[in-house]
């Protein structure tokens, strides 16, 4: 009404007297002279603008598609309106150039496992563009990648075939292991040949808990029986 004008927390007006700015209006309630000055007010906060998927052939020549986030704000209002006339789809159409062409530099091993260096050089180009306009990119994400269903099964062969080497590695490894714990326990053995009487008991004891098994005893394992008789009485002894 009249020449009042409100400006929101998180806006800032621009005041045009014939086409010229003049100054700018801080948030609350603003008085300017009407027909002559107009104000524009410009937002201030952090916009979230996604950036659409791109079909992008990296540099091993495999073909993805790219989708993206990028967060950026207005610092400088008057640049912002300015110097450029759309700043949001200025920014929006960098943007997808801006990806392509990064990530087209970079392999598919590269692409997936290196978001975060690709991130910081798409957010580097992207700044040298928008300071000029008033506005800092804060953040640029690459928040999806879609590879061909060829790829995909090559990949998850690929995924497949290191999984069973690491199996098979740990599984030798195991063996190995076990086939020195055997050496040493057969060389304790042959130290001490009572020990292998032992140890037969023991497996005797462990089938007869079941008490449904018939043990028969060779005559080796009586005459073992007899020597770890002899051995106990020597002991006591």
């Amino acid at each position: 009404m009249g020449g009042f004008r409100i400006v929101q927390q998180y806006e800032t007006g621009v005041v045009f007297r014939f086409g010229k700015i003049i100054g700018i209006k801080s948030p609350g309630l603003n008085w300017i002279i009407p027909l002559i000055d107009q104000m524009r007010s410009v937002d201030m906060r952090i916009v979230t603008m996604p950036i659409v998927p791109q079909k992008i052939i990296t540099k091993d020549n495999v073909s993805v598609d790219i989708s993206a986030v990028a967060y950026y704000q207005v610092v400088d209002a008057v640049k912002s309106i300015v110097a450029i006339a759309d700043v949001m789809n200025a920014i929006n159409q960098i943007a997808q150039t801006t990806v392509r062409n990064i990530v087209g530099r970079f392999q598919l091993d590269e692409v997936l496992s290196e978001r975060d260096t690709i991130n910081k050089e798409i957010r580097t180009v992207l700044d040298g563009y928008t300071e000029t306009w008033g506005v800092i990119v804060s953040v640029v994400e690459i928040k999806d990648i879609e590879l061909p269903e060829n790829m995909q099964r090559a990949m998850a062969k690929q995924a497949e075939a290191e999984r069973e080497k690491r199996a098979k590695i740990i599984a030798a490894e195991g063996e190995f292991l076990a086939s020195q714990k055997l050496g040493e326990a057969a060389d304790v053995i042959a130290a001490h040949p009572i020990a292998l009487q032992l140890r037969n008991l023991q497996t005797m004891a462990e089938i007869s808990i079941e008490k449904n098994s018939t043990i028969i005893f060779p005559a080796q394992m009586m005459s073992s029986v007899t020597e770890l008789q002899k051995f106990i009485g020597r002991e006591q002894a």
